[in-house]
């Protein structure tokens, strides 16, 4: 199979439309859900300690605030973006879609010429220990795959690539995994892809750019209003 490359020009615009579209459109969905206080598990052991933490006080808004902003700002986000993951590679990297069973992308590695087949992960410390013995199993019948095709594919052609983060960052998982298949993080990854030195630089300061289109800081107050609401309601039966 030829693989027909995606321009690094053309990577960025269709991220810029998939942030867009999916991260940002589900993150502010995800925010409006939180005004339900069910979308909480409430600890009563650590509610009103959270809340003296991060305000000074223990009164119904302020624990509003100390549910809602880590599930704004870390957990919602960052399942969204994990979970759009296999979309990303469809619609942003469809250039390098790949028909083979397990493996999520396939390039010409632009340090050596090569083939690769990629299994693409988010960031450095998103695989646990049954991920890794999965990932080995996919590359194992990949490579029995191409020996019955006659196909040269050696162990340093299939990789896994992280999309953000250093070598230096990655987890105890990704560097047992490492001992076998090479793991190819961050600006590394984007280079051999797009053979574009600063292509990471310029992908993420893409998406940076973004940000100033959306303001959710009045749908966040409104979320605080309500689930305020129902905490002081709470409280007082």
């Amino acid at each position: 199979m030829s693989i027909s490359p995606t321009s690094p020009d053309e990577i960025i615009e269709k991220a810029k439309v998939f942030f867009k579209k999916e991260i940002a459109a589900s993150h502010l969905a995800n925010t409006k859900k939180l005004k339900n206080l069910n979308e909480f598990g409430l600890n009563p052991f650590l509610d009103k300690y959270k809340a003296n933490f991060l305000t000074g006080n223990d009164d119904p808004r302020s624990i509003a605030k100390a549910l809602v902003y880590p599930r704004v700002l870390g957990t919602s986000i960052n399942t969204t973006f994990g979970n759009k993951l296999q979309k990303f590679c469809s619609e942003v990297l469809e250039g390098f879609a790949s028909t083979t069973s397990g493996i999520d992308i396939e390039y010409i590695d632009k340090t050596d010429g090569r083939r690769k087949y990629c299994q693409i992960k988010a960031g450095t410390n998103t695989i646990n220990a049954d991920d890794v013995e999965t990932i080995i199993g996919k590359f194992k019948d990949v490579r029995n795959l191409a020996r019955t095709n006659n196909l040269n594919v050696g162990l340093n052609d299939l990789v896994v690539g992280v999309f953000y983060g250093t070598e230096e960052e990655l987890s105890g998982h990704y560097k047992r995994l490492n001992q076998s298949y090479p793991v190819i993080v961050g600006s590394e990854f984007w280079y051999r892809i797009t053979g574009e030195m600063d292509f990471y630089q310029r992908l993420t300061g893409a998406i940076g750019d973004l940000a100033t289109e959306f303001d959710g800081s009045q749908v966040i107050e409104d979320v605080i209003d309500s689930l305020a609401e129902q905490i002081k309601n709470k409280i007082d039966e």
